[in-house]
């Protein structure tokens, strides 16, 4: 794997654990993240000793949504002299489309777009501490990285609504309850729950059943 700057990435036992890494802006989602996860997943599913992939983040949050740094042009493309495309859609497409199961070991806050992001992913854990928010209605907005389409399927329509229509922010319970995450796990516990299901499938499953039945 290549070196970046806003992810880190380690291949241990076939298993490629992905890192979000700003803590210091508790991940948020930025033009240079979506570039360089796009490419962790591009070689990823080039490298066949990659059977697995877990998404995670550095420090106290999963992605606390997008880089807003920027000030409130941040969603404003009108000036972008070009057709512009939703950043974040462009990684969930791209993890639509990935011939390896992605685990998201969700081990605190994913909000807005960190929210949006898990929606493709296969099996989502979450730490007790995650909260989530899909708080797009209220920063004027709607969902993006194709939430409208995952977010139903994932939790049913009344629930997906709900969310969105009052964008608040709910814990990890709520999560579990709505069928969100597939199980909570204790901060320190969370990370080996996770790489102990991809073993799982690393051990016991055939890579191209696991390819072809994931599309």
């Amino acid at each position: 794997m290549a070196a970046y700057e806003t992810v880190l990435t380690d291949l241990t036992d076939r298993v490629l654990t992905v890192t979000m890494n700003r803590p210091d802006r508790m991940n948020a989602f930025s033009p240079q993240v979506m570039a360089e996860l796009l490419d962790v997943l591009d070689s990823a599913d080039r490298e066949d000793e990659v059977r697995v992939i877990i998404m995670t983040g550095a420090g106290r949050a999963f992605c606390a949504g997008a880089d807003v740094s920027s000030g409130g042009g941040t969603f404003d493309h009108s000036k972008a002299g070009a057709w512009h495309r939703d950043t974040g859609g462009q990684v969930a497409l791209r993890l639509y489309a990935s011939t390896k199961p992605v685990i998201a070991a969700i081990n605190g806050a994913a909000v807005g777009v960190g929210a949006s992001m898990t929606l493709p992913m296969d099996i989502r854990l979450a730490s007790t501490k995650a909260k989530f928010g899909f708080v797009f209605a209220r920063r004027g907005i709607v969902p993006e990285s194709a939430a409208s389409w995952f977010l139903p399927r994932a939790v049913g329509m009344q629930r997906a609504m709900e969310w969105v229509a009052t964008g608040r922010v709910f814990g990890a319970q709520e999560a579990l309850d709505a069928g969100l995450v597939r199980s909570l796990h204790e901060p320190d516990e969370l990370l080996p729950a996770a790489r102990e299901l991809a073993r799982e499938i690393v051990e016991h499953t055939a890579p191209i059943s696991v390819a072809l039945s994931r599309q």
